[in-house]
Formats: C-alpha cells, structure tokens, sequence
C-alpha cells in the first residue's frame, strides 16, 4: 500500500513536469530515474500531541508551590530537582507560562511580606539590639534571600530562559527577587536609615583605628548596589559624613603637629580611603571620596602648610618629605602653582640674604654654588624635574644674584682667579673642571657681566705675570666657556693676553742668542713680557731706582727689540716685575725668590749693615705706601730676613732694619709672600671705575649708532632701543645724563618745538 502510494506520487510528480515546456521536464525525468537506484527518504506526519491529564496544571502548581516553600523556610524539598524541572518545561510547553510567570512572583511576594513582618517584629522586641548586631541579621535576610532565589531560578530556569527572555518588559526571575525585597524590605525608612547608619557607624570606628568586619560592610554595601539603591541612600549621607570628619581633623592637625608629620598624615589617610575602595566601597565613590579627602586635609591648608614648613623643610633638606609634598601637591586643584610661588619666594629670600649681606662677602660664591646644587637636587629628585619650577628656580636666581650690583661678579671673577690659582690642591682637573661649569651656571644670572671681565682679567694678569697659574688647559677651558656663554667680543682681550704670553717667550729664546752673540755677556738672566697695552689691565706707571746693572740689561733689551719691531714703543712696569736673589747666611747659601720692588730693598744691604725707612725710600724711590707693605713682608713675615728695630707688625717711620744673618730655613729656594700682590680697597675702586667708565663709552656709542641710523627718535623710543642693545643693567637717570653729554658735544640736538625729540647731526 505504501509502495502504491509513492508510485502515484511519482507519476504525479511526472504529469506535473510534463506539462512545463521550459526545458525542465527532461532533466527532471533523469532525476526521477537516479532516485528510483538511491536510498528513499520516508517523512511521515506528526502525530497528534497528547492532551495533558485532567488536573495536571494545578497538581504540578501546587508541587512546585509546596517546593518553593520549602526553599524559602529551609527545609528539605519532597521531588527531585529534576522532576521539578521537567514539570515547569511541560507546563511552558502547553502555553501555561504566563500564569506560572504570575503564580510565582505571587508567591515569592507574600513570603517577603511575611518576612518583613517578622524582621519588623524582632526589631521592636529587641529595641536595645545594637548597630552591629543590626547589620548582622540585615546581612543573613539578605543572604538567605539570595540563595533562595537562586535555587528557585534554578528549578524555573526553562520558564525564565523561555516566556521572560520573549518578553522584554518582565523582570527576569533573579531581577524580580532584588524588586521584591527592594520595595518590601530596603525602601522601608526605619530599616534603611538603620542600616545605613550602621554601615556609617562601622566606617567610622575604623577611621578612628578600631578594628571592624569589613566582609559584613562589602555584602550590606553590595546589596546596596544591587538594589540601584546605594547612590540615594548611602553615598550621599557618607560624603557628607566623610566631609564633616576630614574638616574637623584637618583643622584640629594642622594646630598639633609640624608639617611634615602632616603630610604623612594626609598621605596615610589617602592610602586608608584607597584601600576601603578596593574593600567594600563601591568604585564609582572613589573619585568622589578622594576628590573629598584631598579638599579637607589639603586644599583647605595649602598656603598654610607651605607658610608653617615649606622653609623648614628646604632649610633641613628634608628630602623624603618635599617629595611628599609634590606629590601630594599635585593632586590637589591649584596646588602646583601655589607651591611653584612659594618656592620661587623662598629661593629669593634665601638667595638674596646670601649676596646683600657684606659680612658673608667672603664665603658668598661657595654658598650660592652649594644653595643652587641644593635647590638642582630638590627641583630633580623631588619635583620630577617639572619645568616649570626648574624655570622658576633660574627666574628667582637671576633676581635676586642682581638685587647688589656689581659685587657678586666681582666676588665670582674672584673665586674663579682661587680656584684657578697654583697651589689649589684641593681638586683634582675632573673635580676642578665640575667647579668650572658650575660657576659658570651662576656666572649666567648676572646681568652686569662687564664688571666679572674686568676683575677676572686683572687676575689673569697676575696668574699669567708671576706664573701663578694652575694649569694652562684648565684656564683655556675657563676662556673657551666664557667664549661660548657671551661671545667671541667678549673673550678677544682675554685671548690676547695669551697669545702675548707665547710670543714673549719666542721673543726670549731669540733674546738669548742675541745675549750670547754679545762681547760683554751679563751676569743677571733677564726675562721680559711684552703685553699688547690693550688686551691688559692698565697699570699706573712707577719710577724706581734700578741698580745700574739692571738699567743697561733694559736698554740692551730695548735696542734689541726696536730693532726687531720699529715704531713699537716699550714702558717698563716694575710694580710687575719678580727676582730669584741668591744670599749668603751663617746657614749656609739661599736662593731668594721675591718682587722687584723686595729686590730693591734687599741689594741695598750689600752696600750698608743698617737703613732707617727714609734711607731706603730715597734709594729706592719705592712709593710710600709700597715701601711699607714691602718691608713688612720682608721683616715681619714667616721669612724674615731682614731684622727691624724696634720689633712689631707694622712699619713706622723711626723703625730701622738690618740684614738677618742668622736666617734659617729648611728649603734651599724660599718664596717670601708678595703682601704688594695682594689687592687694596684702591685697587676695587679703580677697577669698578674702569668698568663704569667703559659703560659710558658703549652707550654713547650705543646712542650715536642708533641715531645715525634713524635720524630722528624720540626719548622713550631711543630709551627702549638702548635696553636692548645694551647688555648690563643701565638706570634711565645715567642713559639721559649721557644723551645731555652728546647734546653738548654736537652729536644730536633737540628738536625745537618738541625737546622730547632727538635729530642726528651729522
């Protein structure tokens, strides 16, 4: 019969694709043919589906009720979980989902209901029943809450995956629990308000160190979070709490304890707030608490920290600590800046009580190198190298180095010449070298860079003169950083007087063919520096008496030298000139290296046993003041070879001196100390005048070059012109007196309707 069955169906199939005249019908019957060989494929209808049992609804109701029960009161459940669930798949099967659906949050409803009655009825039994103990039986209602809508989504699982995931408008079953208990338990206002305060209570007392359960806090905060109730209920109330604590304890902190023990304070409760974010509290409360704490304990007290302990803390080098306060700083609103000017303040205070107080002239370079190494390391090590402050610190150093005039170039050009001097064993050429960049450094700040040239070229001079230099390639790489910081103008001069240096000593070597050439060889070995009159320091020209020896090894000299280089003329400075004496003592022979102006004196002795001071100055022709440093350093020094009568210190008119013959000395060459190389209160004076001098003549230069350029200028626009041209700090009182000096000597004149107006004249 089944056979049949197909046999019609195919010939039906076979009619049907005969009547096609699209060319299908062939191919279909090759089909038909290749079929009838293959495997056939039987599909037969559905059969109907059973009909449920009368009764069975409301039977498998009221077992699954009768489970659900006992999940909620904890007791066993009478079916297998399996059993259960295959009754709520068969209950959806036959579209019973939606009142199931109901049934079950009807349920789930009333046993809620029921529960708060009784969470209500054991409060007012046990009013006196503490926070605590409170929080603990909120936290095992909601714990048990929990687990029993888990158990009970597990047995309604398949309706749950089925009906609700269909319907978006239904809560899911675990989202319909966190409802229920929402609206019957939490939104209580006893019972938030208690829980609540509870959870407050506890963060409290472990603010204040007491030790609390803090896997209670994270569930209640937890089902907080869960119930979307969290924000509205406790973080509002507990950034207010927050708030109020940090207020008061910053308040009551910053009277009891020094700054840095603040700072640790504030950075301990920062760690603390941290560390409850990752406990219990929620994240999205973390910007807001620390944001909070951050405010009280810190932005509240910005300027007053910094007034209590910045100072002390950078006076003490209190490393650990300004790193602290950076840190701390820099999270705060407004806090870099604040600290970034009070930093600023504190360098120029410190900077400018170093260099405006006279007393501390002699120690004042050291101590701004040692305050700027010290300031480097705090701008490095503990303010991250931020530009800004490294800024700051350089704005501050340029302020206040300038606040005296003058002085501090004076006293660094001065430093400069001890370091660079022979007989500074102190450092060796890597550590010399160190020192070297970083005078330089303060060498930048100074505005008046004039007045270190002049000092520092004087000083040269006499390293150069007396061969007092340390080292030739560690004042070369002085002059090469001086030629890269200000320019190869400013270096020309300095230049120069090295390069004299070297010639002289070509100029000797010939010398001292042409002296062995000679019929009368001398017996006194001379050695002459030729110095470019400009590149050197004027020196103030001093007649004295030379032996008659003397006088004709400088006249050969001279002949020998014009003879070389005519139309040169020569100007012998003895205040320069230096001697090696050779002296017969009871001890035995010395070699006596001394100044030309202690060789004066000294020679005297071979033609007389005793001179008073007249007798001497008339000899020698020595000026006043040097004849007294000269005896003095000659008489009353550590090498006294000469004796003076009566005995003291200072030289006085009625003293009279006589050679020491009894002299002793362990070395065969003594140096006696040069006092007249020492320079004198007049020697500053003429210096800075010098350099003032020099000033007038760069800004009459400097005004002549700006009015032939522009014809007519008014006074303010010639003024701001001169500031930028000039490159040390000029008063505008100095700049009118000099544009008056070149009114009167015809180099410009005023305009005659308006004096504020300059005209060239050419």
């Amino acid at each position: 019969m089944a056979e049949d069955t197909r046999q019609d169906k195919r010939a039906s199939f076979s009619a049907l694709t005969e009547h096609n005249t699209n060319g299908m019908a062939r191919s279909s019957a090759v089909a038909s043919s290749k079929s009838g060989a293959s495997k056939k494929l039987v599909i037969k209808n559905f059969k109907d589906r059973p009909k449920l049992a009368e009764n069975y609804t409301e039977d498998t109701w009221l077992k699954l009720r009768d489970a659900v029960g006992a999940i909620q009161n904890s007791t066993s459940i009478k079916y297998n979980l399996e059993e259960l669930y295959q009754a709520v798949e068969n209950l959806c099967s036959y579209k019973v989902s939606p009142t199931l659906y109901k049934q079950l949050r009807q349920v789930c409803e009333d046993h809620v209901q029921a529960q708060i009655k009784q969470f209500f009825l054991n409060m007012e039994l046990t009013e006196s029943l503490d926070n605590l103990s409170f929080l603990k039986r909120m936290n095992r209602c909601w714990q048990d809450h929990c687990r029993q809508t888990i158990m009970i989504r597990s047995i309604f699982l398949f309706l749950d995956r089925t009906y609700v995931l269909q319907n978006s408008l239904l809560p899911s079953i675990w989202d319909t629990g966190l409802e229920l208990f929402r609206t019957h338990i939490v939104s209580d206002s006893g019972v938030q308000k208690r829980t609540v305060d509870g959870i407050l209570e506890q963060i409290e007392l472990e603010r204040n160190g007491e030790t609390v359960d803090r896997s209670l806090i994270r569930s209640l905060l937890g089902m907080l979070s869960d119930l979307q109730v969290y924000k509205d209920s406790f973080e509002e109330r507990f950034l207010i709490e927050t708030n109020r604590l940090y207020a008061a304890e910053g308040q009551r902190l910053m009277q009891q304890r020094d700054v840095p023990e603040y700072l640790h304070h504030v950075a301990r409760r920062l760690e603390e707030e941290n560390d409850r974010i990752m406990s219990y509290l929620d994240q999205s409360t973390q910007k807001p608490l620390i944001s909070c704490v951050e405010k009280q304990l810190l932005g509240e007290h910005m300027t007053a920290m910094l007034q209590k302990g910045l100072s002390t803390m950078l006076d003490g080098n209190r490393v650990t600590e300004l790193c602290l306060l950076y840190q701390l700083f820099s999270k705060v609103k407004g806090g870099l800046p604040t600290l970034l000017q009070f930093w600023r303040d504190y360098i120029k205070s410190f900077g400018g009580e170093i260099v405006c107080t006279p007393e501390k002239d002699k120690d004042m370079v050291q101590d701004l190198l040692d305050f700027k190494d010290k300031m480097d390391n705090v701008a490095q090590n503990c303010f991250a190298r931020n530009e800004g402050f490294i800024n700051a610190m350089k704005e501050a150093f340029e302020t206040f180095i300038n606040k005296r005039p003058n002085k501090p170039a004076e006293l660094i050009a001065k430093y400069v010449d001890s370091k660079l001097r022979a007989g500074n064993k102190e450092a060796t050429e890597e550590e010399l070298e160190r020192i070297l960049d970083k005078i330089m450094i303060i060498f930048r700040f100074i505005h008046g860079k004039d007045v270190f040239e002049a000092f520092y070229k004087k000083d040269l001079a006499k390293r150069l003169l007396v061969g007092k230099s340390a080292s030739v390639d560690a004042e070369k790489s002085m002059l090469s950083k001086l030629k890269h910081e200000c320019g190869a103008a400013f270096t020309s001069k300095l230049e120069g007087m090295f390069k004299d240096m070297e010639l002289s000593k070509d100029i000797m070597i010939q010398f001292k063919q042409h002296m062995q050439n000679q019929s009368e060889p001398s017996n006194i070995e001379l050695t002459v520096n030729i110095l470019t009159m400009g590149y050197w320091p004027s020196y103030i020209p001093m007649e004295v008496h030379l032996p008659p020896e003397m006088v004709k090894l400088q006249e050969v000299f001279k002949l020998f030298y014009l003879g070389k280089h005519s139309g040169r003329k020569l100007q012998w400075q003895p205040t320069l000139g230096h001697a090696v004496l050779k002296a017969e003592f009871k001890e035995g022979k010395k070699e006596l290296q001394v100044s030309l102006f202690q060789t004066l004196v000294l020679l005297m002795f071979n033609e007389g046993e005793e001179f008073s001071v007249d007798e001497i100055r008339t000899a020698t022709g020595i000026e006043e003041g040097e004849l007294r440093r000269t005896l003095q350093s000659l008489a009353c020094g550590k090498a006294r070879v000469l004796n003076k009568n009566p005995r003291g210190k200072d030289v006085e008119d009625g003293d009279r001196f006589n050679f020491n013959n009894d002299f002793k000395h362990k070395l065969f060459r003594i140096k006696i100390n040069q006092i007249q190389m020492k320079e004198t209160v007049e020697e500053q004076v003429s210096t800075t005048e010098r350099v003032f001098q020099d000033r007038q003549y760069q800004i009459d230069a400097a005004v002549v070059r700006i009015m032939k350029m522009r014809k007519t200028l008014s006074h303010n626009l010639l003024v701001s012109e001169l500031y930028n041209q000039l490159k040390f700090p000029v008063k505008p009182g100095d700049l009118k007196k000099r544009i008056e000096s070149l009114i009167d000597r015809d180099y410009m004149e005023r305009d005659k309707e308006t004096p504020n107006q300059y005209h060239y004249v050419a």
